[in-house]
Parts: C-alpha cells; sequence; structure tokens
C-alpha cells in the first residue's frame, strides 16, 4: 500500500480521489489503518460535495478540486506536516510513558494504579495489605521510574496510560 521510509519523521499523502483501478477513498481507508496519524491530502477533477464530506469525515485534512495553484497544494502540505509532527510528538510521549510503566515492579503498578485514583497511602496500604511505609517507598519509586514532577503529574499520566487498565497485569 503505502511505505514509510521513517515512521517517526512528520509526513503526509496526496492522494487523487479517481485512481486507476482504485477509489481514493478506499486507499484513504487502507492507509488510516497502517499510519493513523498521516494526513491525507486530496485532489480531484471533479469535487461533490458527498464525496468531500466522505473524504473530510474520514480524516483527509484538504480537498483540492482541479486546476489548483502551487500556493494552495504548498500550503495543505505544510498544515498537514504540522498536524503530522503534532501526532507523532504525542505519539512519542506516550511511548516515552509506556517504556516509563514497564519499568515498574508489579507491585508498583498496583500502587500506583491505587495512588492514581487518588487515595491516601493509607488507604492503598489498607487495600494491598502492606504498611503505609511500605506504601511511601513504592510511591516514591513510581514517581522516579515515571519522572513525575508531583502527584497530579502522576495522575495525568496515569490518565494517558489508562493505568486502570493496567492495574492488575
Amino acid at each position: 500500500m503505502v511505505e514509510v521510509t521513517d515512521p517517526y519523521a512528520p509526513n503526509c499523502l496526496v492522494l487523487d480521489v479517481s485512481l486507476p483501478g482504485r477509489n481514493g477513498l478506499y486507499v484513504q481507508k487502507r492507509v488510516a489503518m497502517q499510519h493513523p496519524h498521516m494526513p491525507v491530502i486530496f485532489n480531484t477533477d471533479h469535487g461533490d460535495v458527498p464525496t468531500t464530506v466522505q473524504a473530510t469525515k474520514a480524516g483527509a485534512v484538504e480537498f483540492l478540486t482541479k486546476p489548483f495553484s502551487d500556493n494552495s497544494l504548498l500550503s495543505a502540505i505544510r498544515e498537514a506536516l504540522k498536524r503530522s509532527a503534532l501526532a507523532l510528538g504525542q505519539e512519542e510521549k506516550i511511548r516515552s510513558l509506556r517504556t516509563c510503566y514497564a519499568s515498574l515492579s508489579p507491585r508498583e503498578r498496583q500502587v500506583m494504579a491505587l495512588v492514581v485514583s487518588v487515595l491516601l497511602n493509607k488507604q492503598v496500604a489498607g487495600e494491598l495489605g502492606i504498611s503505609e511505609i511500605t506504601v511511601k517507598g513504592h510511591r516514591r519509586q513510581v514517581m522516579q521510574k515515571m519522572k513525575a514532577e508531583s502527584l497530579a503529574h502522576l495522575v495525568n499520566i496515569g490518565a494517558k496510560l489508562d493505568v486502570g487498565r493496567y492495574a492488575t497485569r
């Protein structure tokens, strides 16, 4: 389908709606499955409202009708590359957080799940059947390993990672 040489570099796809043997909207769907953060810019000889709406709903960032100016295309590509860079940046942050999370021991994961659900150390201790001092030690380790600057930051990280989903792993 579409080969991306560097999946971590901002990119976009300029796609004609009427491709030989394939519908551009079909290709857009396939690309979105493999590369969900790849912005698509459509161009066509004959734009109609239903096709434009369908492409836009499927995530197209621009729909250009021929003839269009070089500036229109360049502007659309610049915007698509900005969007791609933002999406890739967010994806990299999540990957980094997942790597930090993977470094936690099973007990630290349990403590993190309970701490980010805003339980007090005493409540976490009671829930896990351990001492409050042990909870504090695990919590300190979690904060360091997750590179959290504060409890609020850790809660935010927990929400991004959907820690409740991983708490029992």
